[in-house]
């Protein structure tokens, strides 16, 4: 792919985007995020990062993923068709719960549907609380 082309987006819009760590390949991915997901992902990522400033950043998968340490992480998120799916990876160790469940025991999720805000207040709280936690080793 040449330096300048836009990365393709595959089923829902999610970006491809080559694995990577550090800020600078979650931008990349945030920047490809389509239409009003692309607000959303910005949104995350400030949260998250006002949250955890020390946070570790990357893009495996095609998903960008946070954590306390490399490939230990405790939240992602993935571009869907009609919303943006957060991921944590230890949410059923969260309070309240995250309202999406998930058929791994220790996954909830957060869906993030156009049009619809989400309790920013109550996001941060979870990633501050899943920042705490053992992360998942991926």
């Amino acid at each position: 792919m040449a330096k300048d082309a836009a990365p393709r987006l595959l089923s829902g819009g999610n970006p491809q985007i080559a694995k990577g760590y550090g800020d600078a390949v979650v931008q990349s991915y945030i920047d490809a995020m389509p239409d009003w997901k692309h607000d959303v992902g910005r949104r995350i990522d400030a949260l998250v990062t006002e949250a955890v400033p020390d946070v570790v950043k990357a893009v495996k998968w095609n998903s960008p993923f946070y954590g306390m340490e490399k490939d230990i992480w405790f939240l992602g998120f993935h571009c869907l068709t009609k919303y943006v799916k957060v991921a944590f990876f230890k949410g059923a160790q969260l309070s309240p719960l995250p309202p999406g469940t998930s058929r791994q025991a220790d996954v909830r999720y957060l869906d993030i549907h156009e049009g619809r805000p989400f309790d920013e207040g109550q996001f941060a709280d979870w990633v501050r609380q899943a920042s705490r936690l053992p992360g998942e080793k991926m």
